[in-house]
């Protein structure tokens, strides 16, 4: 079983047509591959007032 790796990454919510996406740092796309599972756990540092995301 290969090694249990850690990240601590802070993220603005991006928007793809009308959904909320996460984008993954380029600096890991090596580490996170398509397919790859991982366990994402959010916690809201700053919410946005208007809602609208800008």
């Amino acid at each position: 079983m290969a090694e249990k790796k850690s990240y601590v990454i802070t993220k603005k919510i991006a928007k793809h047509g009308k959904q909320p996406i996460i984008l993954v740092p380029k600096i890991l796309e090596v580490e996170l591959k398509p397919g790859t599972i991982v366990k994402l756990h959010i916690e809201v540092v700053k919410e946005v007032e208007n809602g609208s995301g800008k």
